[in-house]
């Protein structure tokens, strides 16, 4: 079955030796990008840095670090994903065979977003952005960045999942001229994805803004 949460697939790696906890103190400034680099390097376990210095939050990276691991992770879903895509480009095969691609279809739907079962809005747990560990990996970054978040965006004239863009785009938290905890960098061409939506937006001399969330549903 699938992982309802990234502590999941933690736990799980875990379980198979193929995750290291590290409990001692980390410093966020190119210290974990230090180690983590190292660990990758030798084809080592994911890691967990349990204390990142200035955050309470924890983080990990190396999951992927090994196609051994990819795989691992990504079972339960690989078979079903890999159909998904060969039917996008050859529709016709479901049409011939619908019963046969029943584990596609779920596979697609689980793919939809899904509301939040406790019923809280998604701002319930704001955080600031300074919260977040503030990882620099290299001397010469302008500031920490966030190299693979998951940044949502939807088409300004046709608004809703259908026309929307998920995507991940290195992310600046700070540095610069940034203003503390109300402005971070972000980088992507005009040309694709989010920056389809952008360059709609700039037309029409309008920022690009985020869904509408409602609340209560």
């Amino acid at each position: 079955m699938a992982y309802r949460s990234l502590e999941e697939s933690l736990l799980d790696l875990e379980r198979v030796g193929q995750l290291v906890r590290i409990r001692e103190e980390v410093d966020p400034r190119l210290e974990m990008a230090s180690i983590h680099l190292r660990v990758h390097a030798a084809g080592g376990p994911a890691l967990l840095f349990e204390r990142v210095k200035g955050s309470r939050f924890r983080a990990t990276s190396n999951l992927f670090g090994t196609l051994e691991r990819s795989r691992f992770l990504f079972r339960h879903q690989l078979a079903h994903v890999r159909q998904v895509i060969r039917l996008k480009n050859e529709p016709m095969e479901a049409l011939k065979d619908p019963f046969g691609h029943v584990g596609a279809a779920m596979a697609a739907f689980r793919a939809l977003p899904l509301r939040n079962p406790l019923r809280r809005p998604v701002m319930y747990e704001e955080i600031r952005l300074s919260e977040i560990p503030q990882i620099v990996h290299w001397p010469m970054d302008g500031g920490p960045f966030v190299t693979l978040p998951q940044v949502y965006s939807e088409d300004i004239e046709k608004p809703g999942i259908w026309q929307a863009n998920l995507g991940m785009y290195r992310i600046q938290l700070a540095g610069n001229e940034y203003k503390p905890d109300s402005e971070a960098g972000l980088h992507y061409q005009l040309h694709r994805g989010i920056g389809i939506h952008q360059t709609k937006a700039n037309a029409k001399g309008q920022p690009l803004k985020g869904p509408p969330i409602p609340w209560p549903p």
